[in-house]
């Protein structure tokens, strides 16, 4: 564009940012995306893509190491970690090609460079300002440390994904998404692990049924764990780590992992100077993700609420149809579905029954748990687990929970149960295919309206 004016400049290429420019040049206007590292951030290099590459590994790893209990003779001789991570690489590699070609091939222009806003309507990149209609921030998160210096065994998700070696033990800090899925990879490889979490329990967002299934699989599994202390220092030498807990109990390692969330990469970027409104980091725009300084929108994991890919993804075609004058609809972070690829794994989307309860009054709430034992499908994989729903008293079904092999892949119906606030009685009407383990669902929608089958 003459003189670097846009319609819209993109402050972050990652999920949000880059779905967000998508969406605006498909509406007509003209865009530049401005990314400091790789286009794609940490979704496509550092986080989603190259830990589930990891978790594909380990998942194979774990079916050969228990064939034999399916009539199949075969034997894991061992893990090569440098193969594993040239695996990685070469998905990355392959998505990141293809994401670079989109953007060209849709004419957004991509600037590298440190980018930071220096007014209502302009960026500066690295010396040179960029001017636009519209900004839209998304420069995306990291990783927290807690102050623990970061180097040599003590890492964090994006060195860990980079080892060529499988450690013979790790300890790892953090009990969240990140870290379970670590914990659960690097056990199917072979680890000896560790979780410590501060938290009375793993996976602490989940509903209480999916929580109690999954520390129990986690042990059977021989991942230990201690919860409900808080760790206090971690040190390291040569031969190893140690994690000293504000009990004084102490726990050694080869490696440890800090996994203790993600924070706001805002620092330096000039938005306080300008006038955004902030809390600790965050941007805090309104629902409607505007900032209420000029117009200029933020979206992304440094807006407050579940630090997702696709939670960026719909907030950056939100933005930029908001932008058009569309009047998009708001999809609160409630109804965002969530998905973590331990084994076995665990999807869900609305209100757990505990947040159930407290909105509509314990009285006013129902459930119902369905038993993977009785669906065919999950007994020929050999996995455990439920579907959990969770419905408003002669209302619509309000949160949808499921712990079991494979079962992320049916968080589509979830999502679409509660967003379009569908009543049991609407799924229980519809075919699930046999043997498939979405009958679960089907089953557990006729039980909670009232006509159960097999349950």
């Amino acid at each position: 564009m003459a003189d670097n004016q846009y319609d819209i400049l993109v402050l972050g290429g990652g999920s949000a940012g880059y779905s967000a420019a998508l969406r605006a040049v498909q509406l007509g206007y003209s865009v530049a995306l401005i990314e400091k590292e790789k286009l794609g951030g940490t979704c496509l290099h550092w986080g989603c893509i190259p830990t589930k590459a990891y978790l594909h590994s380990a998942e194979l790893a774990e079916g050969a190491r228990e064939s034999e209990k399916y009539g199949i003779k075969a034997s894991l001789e061992s893990i090569d970690m440098a193969a594993v991570r040239e695996y990685k690489n070469k998905v990355v590699q392959g998505k990141y090609k293809g994401l670079t070609g989109l953007m060209k091939m849709r004419k957004v222009d991509v600037i590298q460079g440190n980018g930071k806003l220096t007014g209502p309507n302009t960026i500066d990149v690295d010396g040179t300002t960029y001017t636009g209609e519209h900004i839209i921030l998304a420069t995306g998160s990291f990783s927290k440390t807690l102050g623990i210096e970061i180097g040599g065994r003590v890492m964090t998700s994006t060195e860990a994904l980079e080892i060529d070696f499988v450690p013979k033990s790790a300890i790892v800090l953090g009990g969240g998404v990140i870290g379970c899925e670590f914990a659960s990879m690097w056990r199917s490889f072979g680890v000896d692990v560790t979780v410590i979490e501060g938290l009375p329990h793993l996976v602490a967002n989940e509903d209480p049924a999916i929580v109690k299934i999954a520390e129990r699989e986690f042990k059977k599994r021989g991942i230990k764990y201690n919860l409900g202390t808080f760790f206090e220092k971690v040190e390291q030498n040569d031969d190893g780590a140690k994690v000293t807990l504000a009990d004084g109990k102490e726990f050694e390692a080869e490696i440890v992992l800090v996994a203790v969330g993600r924070g706001p990469n805002t620092e330096g970027m000039g938005f306080e100077d300008q006038g955004i409104p902030m809390d600790r980091g965050f941007v805090t725009p309104d629902e409607r993700l505007h900032t209420g300084v000029a117009n200029i929108y933020a979206i992304g994991d440094i807006v407050p609420g579940v630090q997702l890919a696709h939670r960026g993804y719909q907030q950056g075609r939100f933005v930029a149809e908001e932008i058009a004058g569309l009047n998009p609809v708001v999809v609160p972070d409630i109804n965002v579905p969530k998905v973590t690829f331990t084994e076995p794994e665990i999807a869900s989307v609305g209100y757990s029954q505990p947040k159930a309860e407290e909105k509509f009054g314990k009285d006013n709430v129902e459930t119902f748990e369905y038993n993977l034992a009785g669906n065919g499908k999950s007994s020929i994989l050999g996995t455990g687990g439920i579907i959990k729903l969770v419905r408003e008293k002669d209302g619509p079904i309000v949160g949808f929970h499921a712990i079991g092999t494979r079962i992320s892949e049916q968080i589509g119906e979830g999502q679409l149960m509660v967003n379009w606030e569908a009543y049991p009685e609407d799924v229980a009407a519809f075919v699930h295919a046999h043997p498939t383990q979405n009958e679960a669902i089907g089953e557990a929608a006729m039980a909670l309206a009232g006509t159960p089958l097999h349950g």
